[in-house]
């Protein structure tokens, strides 16, 4: 597409700040969160992750929708960012699995974006300043009416988003047909003797599901506000406590259902927002980040052991607030926030970041092994 042919796009920042751009997708104002990630692969699954409801993510790598996009790598059925900001849209994907361009495919979902920014500067920016909220607009073109509409919009911290994503009614995960392109651990279990896990969803990634499966997991998603007792009616082998969007203090009800959930002594494993509602649960303290980690290519781990992570996530445990039984078994080592924990005596653990990556690495895949393990000792 010829610049000429574009049409002018606008985002204007909480702070004030002005940048213009070309619209991509649809013609729409979107207000949300701006935030960043690194990741150099993976925008489909950005897109569609949960965890990014109520978001307009920047993506630092330099242009998007080379590869287009397909139904495969979708985490969820619908896109769940407000927006996307990038520095140049590719309009002509090439790739075999490719069915669709990535601006049809935000047209088709009424997903605004604009591009022909120095993503770069505007990255610097929130990493100096701190995630904000902000709005792009076609329609909209006047900073100061844009402006007035962003700072009328409520901030991240003390949101929940969770009753936006999670499911409404209870459903068994019925496994896709493998794909010879999608990873399998080697010494997965099989389905002979299969564990029931009751997944907690408070914005669940698909990945998440289908790597739970691929160990040997009868998988049960349940909303986020499931009574306990409706939980524990399935007689679970272990509880999974998903990922999800907006700030984990805010979930109170998923705080409460946990809470009462640690009486039953189930093996328990949180991931991401899942981690923070654990914490909580446990009588830790969660606070926001500065402009959170976002990537592909973020460094876990403790006692000169790393493991390269996929990450995202705008709030952290605070490590002060831990109980003595408590202990820490990751640090991201960027700022030495907490990124994984463990219960002394009871089955529980949970990590910061994303074992089933989707984008990313797999170094931490034996978390989803040791979590088998833990509800297999406990089952004997």
């Amino acid at each position: 597409m010829l610049v000429s042919d574009a049409t002018p796009a606008l985002l204007v920042l909480a702070d004030g700040s002005t940048y213009r751009g070309w619209s991509v997708g649809a013609m729409e104002t979107a207000i949300g969160e701006v935030v960043f990630n690194t990741g150099m692969t993976g925008y489909q699954e950005v897109m569609t992750d949960p965890s990014y409801c109520g978001q307009i993510v920047i993506f630092t790598y330099p242009e998007l929708g080379n590869t287009g996009v397909n139904l495969e790598d979708e985490e969820s059925n619908v896109p769940q960012v407000k927006a996307i900001i990038a520095r140049n849209i590719c309009h002509r994907p090439s790739n075999w699995r490719s069915t669709q361009s990535l601006p049809d495919y935000l047209k088709q979902h009424r997903i605004p974006g604009i591009y022909g920014l120095d993503t770069r500067a505007l990255t610097r920016k929130i990493r100096s300043v701190g995630a904000m909220n902000g709005g792009i607009s076609t329609q909209i073109l006047d900073p100061e009416e844009l402006l007035r509409q962003v700072k009328a919009a409520p901030s991240m911290a003390g949101l929940n988003l969770v009753k936006e994503v999670t499911t409404r009614e209870t459903y068994e995960w019925v496994e896709p047909t493998e794909k010879e392109w999608e990873f399998r651990a080697e010494g997965n279990a099989t389905a002979e003797d299969p564990l029931t896990v009751v997944a907690l969803d408070f914005g669940v990634k698909r990945n998440i599901l289908k790597r739970l499966a691929s160990y040997g997991c009868r998988v049960i998603v349940m909303p986020a506000d499931s009574p306990p007792e409706a939980i524990l009616q399935h007689n679970p082998d272990g509880i999974f406590l998903s990922n999800g969007p907006g700030d984990p203090a805010a979930v109170s009800e998923g705080i409460a259902t946990v809470k009462a959930l640690l009486e039953a002594q189930k093996p328990m494993f949180g991931i991401c927002m899942g981690h923070q509602i654990l914490g909580l649960s446990l009588g830790a303290e969660t606070f926001k980040l500065k402009f959170g980690h976002r990537g592909l290519n973020q460094p876990a781990g403790l006692k000169q052991q790393v493991e390269i992570t996929s990450q995202n996530h705008g709030f952290a445990v605070s490590e002060d607030s831990l109980a003595p039984e408590v202990e820490i078994t990751h640090l991201n080592l960027n700022d030495r926030t907490v990124a994984g924990l463990r219960h002394q005596t009871l089955p529980l653990f949970s990590v910061q970041y994303h074992p089933e990556a989707s984008p990313g690495p797999h170094d931490a895949d034996y978390l989803f092994e040791e979590f088998v393990k833990l509800m297999r000792t406990s089952k004997s």
